[in-house]
C-alpha cells in the first residue's frame, strides 16, 4: 500500500509536464497518460526492473510534433515517432558492441549544445502567440487582454514556485502554474465545460494507429539526437542521487534501448515519445524513494487515470493562454540547457571549427532553413541536427588553431 500511494505521488509530480506536450500538440492527453504508464513498464521489463526512474512525454518532439501533424497528419507523424524510438535501440546496440565513448564522439557537446539551443529557441514564437491568445497563423482566437494577464499569472507563478517553494511542491511548477492560470480563466469566464459534460466517466483513450510515410520518418529520426544525449545525462543523475551506477548495471545500453521500446510503445497507441523525468529523479531524491517498484504504481496509476473520460476532458479544457505562460519560461529553460551544455564542456567558440558548427546549426535551426528533394523535405531540428553531426565529422580538428595563438599573442601584447 505504501508503494502504491508512493507511485501516485510520482505521477502527480510529473502530472503537469507529461499533459502539457499532448496539449501543445494536438494529441490526446489521456492516450499520452496510458503512453506513459505503457512506456514505464516495459522500460522496466528491459531494464529488469533495477532503475527507479518515470518515463513521459519528451518536450523535444514538441516541434517535430507540431510541425508532423500539420504536414502529415497524426498517423504518419507516429510513425516517423516509432522510427525515432527505433534509433534508441539502434544506439544501445552500438553502445553493447563499442562502449559509452562512442555517443561522445558522434555527438560531443559542440553539436548537442547549438541543437537543444534550437529546440528551445525555435518555439519561440509559438509561445508568444499562446500567451496572447493568437492560433498558429497569428488570428486572435480569446480576448487579447485577458490572455496577456492569464499567461502572466500562469507564468509568474510557474516562476515562483520553482524560485521560492521548498520540498516536494518545488517539484511542480508546470502544475502549479496551470492551476493558477485555470482559475484565471475562471474568472473570466473563457473555459467551456461542454466536453466535460458530454464525457464519459470511463471510457477507452482515442487511440490513434501509426501510419509509414518516408517523409515523417526521415524527418523525425535525427531528432532522436538530442533525447538521446539527455538521457545519459539523466542516467548519470538518478545514479548519483542512489549511489549506484546504472551505466553499468543493467548498462546504458539497456536504459537507452528501453527508453526507445517506450517511444515505439507509446507511438503505436498515438502518445508523445518517452524520455526519462529529471523532476521525478528530484522527487526520488528528496523521498528517498529509490525502490524501482514505486515507478511501477505510478505507472500504473496513470494508465488506470487514462481510463477516466472526465479527467481527459477536463484537461483539454485548459485555455491556451494557461500553456502559453508555461511555455515561454519552459522553452527557454531548454534553451538555457544548450547554452548551459556548451559553457560546462568549456567549449572554446574563438576556435573557428566550434564557432562554424554552433553559428551554422542555430541559424540553420532558427531561421527555418529547409532542403528539399521533390517532396521530401528537411528543415528544423532534424536539418539543424544532422548538419551539426556532419560538419563536426567533416571539419579538421586543427581549424582556427592557429587563429586563437594569434588572439592570445594579441592580447599579450595589449596587456
Amino acid at each position: 500500500m505504501k508503494n502504491a500511494i508512493q507511485g501516485a505521488q510520482m505521477l502527480f509530480v510529473a502530472f503537469g509536464a507529461l499533459v502539457l506536450v499532448p496539449l501543445l500538440t494536438g494529441l490526446d492527453p489521456s492516450v499520452a497518460l496510458f503512453g506513459a504508464g505503457l512506456g514505464t513498464l516495459l522500460f522496466q521489463f528491459v531494464t529488469r526492473q533495477a532503475v527507479p526512474i518515470f518515463l513521459a512525454s519528451s518536450f523535444a518532439f514538441i516541434a517535430p510534433i507540431l510541425y508532423g501533424v500539420q504536414t502529415w497528419g497524426i498517423p504518419a507523424t507516429m510513425g516517423g515517432l516509432m522510427a525515432a524510438g527505433l534509433v534508441y535501440v539502434v544506439l544501445g546496440a552500438f553502445i553493447k558492441v563499442r562502449g559509452v565513448g562512442f555517443i561522445h564522439k558522434l555527438l560531443p557537446p559542440v553539436v548537442v549544445g547549438p541543437v537543444i539551443m534550437v529546440i528551445g529557441l525555435g518555439l519561440a514564437p509559438v509561445a508568444v502567440n499562446m500567451a496572447l491568445g493568437k492560433g498558429g497563423d497569428g488570428t486572435q482566437l480569446i480576448d487579447a487582454n485577458a490572455s496577456l494577464v492569464i499567461s502572466c499569472v500562469s507564468l509568474v507563478t510557474t516562476i515562483a514556485i520553482s524560485v521560492y517553494a521548498k520540498g516536494f511542491v518545488k517539484l511542480m511548477p508546470i502544475l502549479g502554474g496551470i492551476l493558477a492560470g485555470y482559475l484565471t480563466s475562471l474568472a473570466y469566464g473563457i473555459v467551456d465545460f461542454s466536453p466535460v459534460t458530454q464525457a464519459a466517466w470511463l471510457s477507452l483513450p482515442k487511440f490513434t494507429a501509426p501510419e509509414f510515410n518516408i517523409n515523417a520518418i526521415l524527418f523525425m529520426i535525427p531528432v532522436a539526437i538530442a533525447p538521446a544525449v539527455e538521457h545519459v545525462g539523466d542516467m548519470l543523475a538518478i545514479s548519483n542521487v542512489t549511489g549506484k551506477d546504472y551505466l553499468k548495471k543493467p548498462g546504458l545500453h539497456r536504459t537507452i534501448a528501453g527508453d526507445g521500446i517506450a517511444t515505439i510503445a507509446a507511438s503505436m497507441v498515438g502518445a508523445p515519445p518517452n524520455t526519462t523525468y529529471s523532476e521525478v529523479t528530484g522527487a526520488v531524491l528528496l523521498t528517498k524513494a529509490f525502490n524501482p517498484v514505486i515507478m511501477t504504481w505510478a505507472a500504473v496509476t496513470a494508465i488506470i487515470l487514462a481510463l477516466v473520460g472526465k479527467l481527459g476532458a477536463v484537461l483539454q479544457t485548459i485555455p491556451m493562454p494557461v500553456m502559453g505562460g508555461i511555455m515561454i519560461l519552459l522553452f527557454g529553460s531548454i534553451a538555457t540547457v544548450g547554452l548551459n551544455t556548451l559553457i560546462k564542456n568549456k567549449v572554446d567558440l574563438h576556435q573557428s571549427r566550434n564557432l562554424v558548427i554552433v553559428a551554422v546549426t542555430l541559424v540553420f535551426g532558427i531561421g527555418g532553413m529547409a532542403f528539399g528533394i521533390g517532396e521530401f523535405s528537411l528543415q528544423g531540428v532534424s536539418l539543424c541536427g544532422i548538419v551539426a553531426i556532419l560538419l563536426n565529422l567533416i571539419l579538421p580538428k586543427t581549424l582556427g588553431e592557429n587563429h586563437i595563438v594569434d588572439n592570445a599573442q594579441i592580447e599579450d601584447e595589449i596587456n
